[in-house]
């Protein structure tokens, strides 16, 4: 039995740390004896884990440098004597391989989760740097190992699996009563946004698309899920906008399955991702999306068939896209029902479970 680690640097709902938590989740007990470990705090998928039986342990990280922590995670890693370390997320990513290095561990992987185009000179040097300090570099998307191999990643290193969602029927969900629960009319078309408040996801791009919608159609109404940097600032632009009581920003929500299943659409309009979770989530719920074309999110959105893609900083060619297809309920049916489709053919978690095992057991 392979002693697996998974290192994250928190335990908070977004898409890398779901993608960890069903993939500890779901290891074959049998084949793997699965941990988690925490770099800098825990979060609300800890809970996820803990009735699981997964044992979760924080290192503690305090500053963006700590070589304290790097010590504690050098020692923890001797101490376990683990098979495989995966890591997960730049700090993880770059703590994780120094660390397993040290402790001379057996087979270290890094999870890369998205097309980072933040990255400045810094945070490249120590990628190229720790290129070859994994085994294997795994992104969740053509297009993030495309990005790695042209930032200096030698092939050899280079692996693709795809992110992964439990394919199940979401249970019943009474959108009209969902709608009044929050203020609304039972009868208003809906659009969501799930995701961070941050740069890469252009929510302002969104904002002036429904700018220009509301003098179209007045009746539609938006859900922003999330929070992050730029909430207050969104939040002020929104008001600028004039769409108080269009645009509700509800912060973190337990409920975005039930949000998703009253939505008509599901919008995305980042200037890159890996390969999106919530477009996943979206197509799971047979709703369909509307997004940019942006690298990672192209895998998934099959243009006109599951959804639809408009150019990355365009909004009023979002908001056409999202004014046709709140007008066609036909048309979001059939968008709806081949996204569901898509999900189940191409992104079964199943899939991404059983390719991460056998990748661990080749490396070992």
């Amino acid at each position: 039995m392979l002693k697996v680690l998974q290192l994250i640097p928190t335990l908070d709902r977004s898409g890398a740390e779901k993608q960890m938590v069903l993939l500890a989740k779901g290891l074959p007990r049998d084949r793997f004896s699965v941990e988690v470990a925490t770099l800098t705090r825990g979060g609300p998928l800890a809970a996820e884990l803990e009735a699981a039986g997964i044992p979760v342990t924080n290192i503690g990280k305090r500053w963006k440098v700590d070589p304290l922590a790097l010590g504690r995670l050098t020692r923890f890693l001797k101490a376990k004597r683990f098979d495989v370390v995966q890591t997960w997320i730049f700090a993880a990513n770059s703590y994780g391989r120094i660390a397993a290095r040290r402790a001379n561990v057996p087979a270290v992987i890094t999870t890369e989760m998205a097309v980072d185009l933040w990255k400045g000179k810094v945070e490249k040097a120590v990628d190229r740097r720790l290129a070859t300090w994994c085994h294997r570099l795994v992104g969740n998307s053509r297009a993030v190992v495309d990005y790695y191999r042209e930032l200096g990643v030698p092939e050899d290193r280079l692996a693709m699996i795809y992110s992964g969602i439990d394919i199940e029927e979401p249970a019943s969900s009474d959108g009209a009563a969902t709608r009044t629960s929050l203020g609304l009319a039972p009868d208003a078309p809906l659009v969501l946004f799930a995701g961070r408040l941050a740069e890469q996801k252009r929510v302002d791009d969104l904002l002036k698309a429904l700018d220009l919608l509301q003098h179209v159609q007045p009746e539609l109404r938006t859900l922003i899920v999330g929070d992050g940097p730029l909430r207050s600032r969104l939040e002020e632009t929104a008001r600028a906008y004039d769409l108080a009581g269009k645009v509700l920003f509800l912060g973190h929500r337990e409920d975005v399955p039930r949000l998703m299943a009253a939505a008509d659409v599901v919008t995305l309009p980042s200037s890159y991702e890996g390969l999106p979770n919530v477009v996943l989530e979206a197509m799971l719920h047979r709703k369909p999306v509307v997004a940019t074309a942006a690298p990672g999110t192209t895998e998934v959105v099959a243009d006109g068939e599951t959804g639809v893609l408009v150019p990355v900083g365009d909004p009023p060619l979002l908001a056409r896209a999202l004014r046709d297809l709140i007008r066609d309920p036909a048309r979001q049916r059939r968008l709806g029902d081949a996204g569901r489709a898509r999900v189940e053919s191409h992104f079964d978690a199943q899939t991404m479970i059983d390719s991460f095992a056998k990748l661990y057991e080749e490396l070992n």
